[in-house]
């Protein structure tokens, strides 16, 4: 006996017959459509080729045209010139009454003819009377045919004869000729222009008529003056038999048949010589036209072939794989039968099961033939019992009938795989089993594996997957595969959703002073308080951090949403008790919520969960522990603020930003003590831009800091640039915002600018907002000291807006109080503004500081602030701020009262 392949093709010619009809479809089907795609590949490279020529035979003609157009023309222009010689010899031999000498004129150079072989002028007998090249030797032309035609027509036109041997210039020419005549028009003799017959061709080019191009001068009686073929100039009638004649030919005719003496076909096309009685002839060679589609014949020709045998070889190839692969997949049906065998003693459980029919041949159940010990023990039997049960005796009512729908849709279709989880009342000892169905022959073979304990793996590990470890919500990857799902839902069943956005107030205080342990307390409290306040359909997740996302199913108002997000705020607004080792501490915070709403706010995952983190947002920078419906207004604010951040950024890359100036006085005297640097930006498509616009962005997204820096510079240079100019310079304050203190590097860059310029330390002054001084004490507490220590004075701004006391203004050692203008603007309005003023002024007194009154508009205002011994004003009555270039002969001017 001999192994056989499996591969291999059975040795039985029977079964090899048998198969090969069974799939008779495989065995013509590629033969077949490489045959049809050859035939398509050759149609394709001849229409190629045959539209190449084509294109090429047109080309040839129009080119024909054109070359015998323009050979007729330089014709005409060289006859013309010929006939005007000959008019002009003929005028003077008339004047002088036959006594005209060429040679003597050669001599003298009245005559110049270099291009003929000679000239010469014969009387009445034929014999030469005047030559331009000596007579060796006395002939006659009389013989001749254009002396006889003179001889005996009256007519004056130019005649050009055929190519002869010249019997005066020894050499092959064309003769030129005009009839002489006598005063009463009698015959005189002829005048003989000899030239080679290579001047009526030098219009040929051999690129541009190729190897075989011909080129041809002809009379309108048919006879050739001059031709050309090959580079060779021959006689009339030697190279070309060209029938037409003059009242036959067209001003063009193009031919692609006429036949010369080398047989060679030519594209002819033929043009009439204006004014004289000739055409010219221009033939293409059609072998030099046709060269290039002669010689992508034959390479388009190997390309078919070589597509061809490649087509075929791989109908071939693929013909033997196909059939090759049916062969293995009915072995491996085949093989499907032995399984039994080679699955006993594993972990599956393995049946044959033969179907039961009714009469209409309906399966009704199945039997059990052959199992395996594993299969059996799934139903708690041993094998030699387990044979010939039924499905029935396991299984009854709705329970069968949906095992049988498994066993059934295999039989139909060959083959049915599924993870099958075990009802609890299942004879089967399993949770989950991977069940396995393949027919074969007229049965099922079935196997059965117990994925119980793979499956509770996969759930802890999709419960780690999607859940937060720290509050045992849903997280993130969670909610963004469930969100689709719902959408889908309320779409259709045509409800509303809504989804929002938590974020926690404040909570990033209770981790910096708590620490993390207790944020974390917290976070799990805030997720109890969510789900207490949610319906049982409702869905809380933690996104990470302090964010919290809810999705609100099944709602049909907006209303519903805002009790919801109402609720969650008095929730979140309650004292959170947070224990610390034996003590406990109640902190509060709150939450800012965004809501976007399903359909309105969008129809995706994407744009849902974007606007409700735009609506958050919008919550957030407003009034704290709100929430915020979406609105397309907020989307347009935040993409405003974010071009405007941008637009900063390119600003303090390209130094857009200029300083105004606004002089302080000495309210008794109007003399200028000081001066207030203000920012103003320059912007290109905007114009100038005041602080209020910008500052605040400014600081929100980080960029005051570098503004801050330049603003110190461009005061620091301005500064520089009045003292060389001579200018008596008044210290100038700068306004620096909280924000710079954070960073901890005003006073270091504030002594680096004073360095880089070389200004001293009493020209600069500091400005820090009352409120500001009051949210970063600490902060700025160690830079203020140091900036006093170089000797720069520090004002306190927009005093009367913040709650600063008298203690902390003493300990920070401020030099200036400056009230803010809404103060100002109350003087003259009645008795409390003057009680301010009066009090501060007393206050300031006491510390050692100096008083400003910020926003002084009018005289009555600056007459009740000299009454309260004010100690400076500053404002429009004063002056309004102004630019560098301006501010200098305010300077100068030293009082500034009108």
């Amino acid at each position: 006996m001999h192994a056989k392949n499996q591969g291999d093709y059975p040795r039985d010619s029977s079964p090899k017959i048998s198969f090969i009809q069974r799939h008779l479809r495989l065995v013509i089907l590629w033969p077949l459509s490489a045959l049809l795609l050859i035939a398509l590949l050759w149609g394709v490279v001849y229409s190629k080729l045959e539209n190449d020529k084509k294109i090429l035979q047109e080309n040839a003609a129009k080119q024909a045209v054109s070359l015998s157009k323009a050979y007729a023309q330089y014709l005409t222009r060289s006859i013309e010139q010929l006939d005007q010689l000959a008019q002009q010899i003929k005028y003077g031999w008339e004047q002088s009454k036959g006594y005209l000498g060429f040679e003597e004129m050669i001599g003298k150079g009245l005559l110049n003819v270099p291009q003929f072989s000679s000239v010469a002028i014969y009387d009445v007998d034929g014999r030469p009377l005047t030559t331009s090249v000596p007579v060796t030797q006395m002939f006659t032309v009389s013989d001749r045919e254009y002396f006889k035609f003179h001889a005996h027509n009256m007519s004056a036109e130019l005649r050009i004869g055929t190519p002869t041997m010249g019997r005066l210039s020894k050499e092959r020419i064309v003769q030129v000729t005009r009839r002489l005549e006598n005063e009463d028009g009698s015959f005189a003799g002829v005048l003989v222009l000899g030239l080679a017959p290579e001047f009526f061709t030098l219009f040929s080019d051999d690129p541009i008529l190729g190897h075989d191009g011909v080129l041809a001068f002809i009379g309108n009686d048919g006879v050739e003056r001059v031709a050309q073929m090959r580079g060779r100039k021959e006689d009339a009638f030697s190279l070309v038999s060209f029938p037409l004649r003059a009242e036959q030919s067209p001003s063009n005719i193009v031919s692609n048949a006429r036949q010369y003496a080398d047989t060679d076909t030519h594209f002819i096309a033929t043009q009439k010589l204006k004014g004289y009685p000739f055409f010219v002839m221009v033939g293409l060679s059609k072998e030099d036209i046709l060269l290039p589609y002669e010689n992508n014949l034959a390479l388009y020709r190997k390309i078919a072939v070589f597509g061809s045998a490649l087509l075929l070889l791989f109908a071939t190839a693929a013909m033997w794989m196909s059939i090759r692969l049916a062969w293995r997949k009915q072995q491996a049906d085949a093989i499907r039968e032995t399984y039994r065998i080679a699955t006993e003693g594993g972990n599956e459980g393995f049946y044959i099961l033969l179907p039961m029919r009714d009469r209409n041949e309906f399966i009704t159940d199945f039997q059990v033939v052959d199992c395996n010990e594993k299969g059996a023990s799934f139903y708690n039997m041993n094998k030699d019992k387990f044979t010939g049960v039924k499905v029935s005796d396991f299984y009854s009512g709705e329970y069968f009938d949906k095992v049988m729908q498994a066993y059934r849709i295999a039989m139909d279709t060959g083959f049915f795989e599924d993870d099958y989880q075990v009802p609890a009342d299942s004879p089967v000892d399993a949770e989950w089993l991977k069940r396995k169905f393949v027919r074969s022959e007229n049965g099922l073979a079935i196997t059965l594996r117990d994925i119980s304990e793979p499956k509770r793996h996969e759930r802890e590990m999709s419960r780690l997957a999607t859940e937060d470890g720290l509050t045992a919500l849903p997280n993130r990857h969670w909610f963004m595969s469930y969100l689709p799902k719902a959408l889908e839902n309320a779409r259709a069943n045509a409800t509303m959703l809504a989804i929002l956005f938590i974020d926690l107030d404040d909570f990033k205080n209770v981790n910096d002073t708590l620490g993390h342990s207790a944020g974390d307390q917290l976070l799990c409290t805030v997720a109890k308080r969510l789900r207490s306040v949610l319906r049982p359909s409702d869905k809380v997740i933690r996104i990470g951090g302090d964010e919290f996302t809810v999705i609100l199913e099944a709602i049909h108002s907006e209303e519903e949403a805002a009790h919801i997000a109402h609720a969650i705020n008095q929730a979140l607004r309650e004292p959170f008790e947070i224990s610390r080792d034996t003590t406990s501490q109640k902190n509060r915070i709150g939450g800012s919520i965004g809501i976007s709403i399903f359909p309105r706010d969008g129809q995706d995952v994407e744009t849902l969960v974007k606007n409700a983190d735009i609506a958050m947002y919008a919550a957030k920078t407003g009034s704290k522990g709100q929430f915020r419906f979406y609105d397309h207004t907020l989307y347009e604010d935040i993409k405003m603020r974010l071009n405007t951040e941008q637009e900063l950024q390119q600003a303090i890359k390209e130094d857009q930003f200029l300083i105004y100036y606004q002089p302080r006085v000495q309210t008794q005297t109007g003399k200028l003590l000081g001066i207030e640097a203000l920012i103003r930006w320059q912007h290109p498509t905007r114009g100038l831009v005041l602080p209020n616009d910008f500052i605040g962005l400014a600081e929100e997204s980080g960029l005051i800091n570098p503004i801050g820096e330049l603003v110190v510079d461009k005061v620091c240079a301005q500064l520089a640039s009045w003292l060389k100019q001579g200018v008596e310079a008044v210290p100038v304050s700068v306004n620096v915002s909280p924000h710079q203190f954070n960073e901890g590097k005003v006073k270091k860059s504030i002594a680096a600018s004073l360095a880089k310029h070389g200004i001293p330390a009493s020209l600069l002054e500091i400005e820090l907002t009352e409120s500001a001084m009051m949210r970063n004490i600490g902060d700025i507490f160690d830079e203020l000291t140091a900036i006093n220590a170089m000797g720069i004075k520090v004002h306190v701004d927009d005093f009367g807006t913040g709650y600063s006391s008298l203690s902390l203004l003493q300990r920070l050692d401020m030099d200036i109080l400056k009230i803010d203008q809404a103060f100002t603007s109350q003087l003259g309005r009645g008795k409390d503004g003057e009680i301010f003023f009066t009090a501060i002024v007393s206050m300031a007194k006491a510390l050692g500081m100096r008083v400003v009154a910020e926003g002084v508009e009018t005289l009555e205002q600056l007459h009740i602030l000299q009454t309260l011994s004010c100690d400076e004003v500053q404002g429009y009555y004063v002056a309004w701020p102004l630019p560098a270039d301006n501010i200098a002969d305010i300077i100068r001017k030293q009082n500034l009262f009108p």
